[in-house]
């Protein structure tokens, strides 16, 4: 299974484009469709042109699907809620900005390494160190936020396969429960391996 922007090696556009750039433009691109994207049918030529980056990029259509299949109860979820209290085209509009930023993120990190990112965070917060600021530790705590949210979908995807194995019903508190002990016990080793490399000073 392909994790959630799990890196692709390849010779496309996108994968010989400089890190920055595409950081820039990452952020750029998520903050354009959530501020003006307003109707349902504005959703329409940002999904093309994400269709279009997976097609430049050379992703396979198994991998691109692969991207937002973690996120799906997410988005049933708020969906559903969007349904409820602000109608079907609230909902279409809040879960396909969603989706559209999700595959962004996705194709980010499925085109870039995550030392080619973690010198890219650097080099744009390296003026503030003039302020006190640590760009290399801030850095790596973008760069461990990236890498966690992957971690966190495989934790609830082994959890919920887990579950249907066994025949299990759904129960909020024995599904909730195995998934707080695994992100812990993920924290904890991923906390280990940052102290032995001198991570914590």
């Amino acid at each position: 299974m392909t994790t959630l922007g799990h890196y692709r090696p390849g010779t496309s556009i996108l994968h010989r484009t400089r890190p920055g750039l595409k950081l820039l433009a990452l952020i750029l691109a998520i903050i354009a469709v959530s501020v003006f994207v307003r109707a349902p049918w504005q959703l329409i030529p940002p999904t093309l042109i994400v269709v279009a980056l997976y097609i430049a990029a050379r992703i396979p259509l198994r991998t691109a699907i692969i991207q937002l299949r973690p996120a799906l109860w997410m988005i049933v979820f708020i969906g559903g809620f969007q349904i409820l209290f602000a109608g079907w085209e609230r909902a279409v509009l809040i879960c396909g900005v969603l989706v559209l930023s999700i595959a962004l993120a996705a194709l980010m990190g499925l085109t870039t390494r995550i030392s080619e990112m973690l010198d890219a965070i650097t080099g744009f917060l390296m003026p503030l160190r003039r302020f006190g600021v640590n760009p290399e530790r801030i850095a790596l705590l973008l760069a461990m936020t990236i890498r966690c949210i992957p971690l966190m979908f495989d934790v609830i995807t082994q959890v919920s396969e887990a579950r249907k194995a066994r025949g299990l019903g759904f129960s909020l508190r024995s599904f909730a429960v195995p998934v707080i002990i695994g992100t812990l016990m993920t924290a904890d080793a991923m906390g280990e391996a940052l102290a032995a490399r001198g991570a914590d000073d």
